[in-house]
């Protein structure tokens, strides 16, 4: 089934099948169903209740998504203005609560932000080398136990020191995969 460009569906959750828009100007793409399906399969026995960060937010798929499922929190981070107000939208729709929407640099909020998260979603510009600095600065925001989604194109990036992968796969030309950082206090 082919979708308008600037709609997605909720795969799963209490909003499950809802059709959300998103602005799919300046090369926003929303994660693929697939994609969101089995990484939601690979996040069930940890998403409920967690506070998830979605990092470069774009269509917000993967925050709306969390929520559907039961996260208890998710801050969604995008710098397009037109992407946060339709994230924004979705979400009064949805009538979703315990939810902010952070127009900033992506980066910049990850060096500034004194939060933790129990999931993360990275899934910047594939063109960009984004995903590689997140990754260098996502350790400080990240709670002891704690899973990264990432989302790719190309050849599967390196993870930095006291990350690991724990699942991954290809859909097409999209790699994606789940991992996570190791603290150093859990080594004592």
């Amino acid at each position: 089934m082919t979708r308008e460009a600037g709609k997605l569906r909720v795969i799963g959750g209490q909003w499950r099948s809802r059709l959300i828009e998103f602005d799919a100007g300046d090369g926003v793409r929303a994660t693929p169903d697939r994609v969101r399906q089995t990484t939601f399969d690979w996040l069930a026995p940890v998403i409920e209740g967690a506070r998830c960060l979605d990092l470069f937010a774009g269509s917000g798929a993967m925050g709306i998504e969390a929520l559907s499922r039961g996260a208890a929190h998710c801050t969604f981070v995008e710098q397009g203005a037109r992407q946060c107000a339709r994230v924004k939208n979705a979400l009064q729709a949805l009538k979703a609560q315990h939810t902010d929407v952070v127009p900033m640099d992506a980066i910049y909020f990850l060096q500034q932000t004194w939060h933790r998260f129990h999931v993360v979603f990275l899934d910047p510009p594939f063109e960009s080398d984004l995903l590689s600095r997140a990754l260098l600065e996502l350790p400080k925001v990240l709670h002891p136990h704690n899973r990264v989604f990432l989302e790719w194109g190309g050849e599967r990036p390196e993870l930095p020191e006291r990350f690991e992968w724990l699942r991954e796969k290809q859909a097409g030309q999209v790699g994606y995969g789940l991992a996570s950082y190791r603290h150093p206090a859990a080594d004592g």
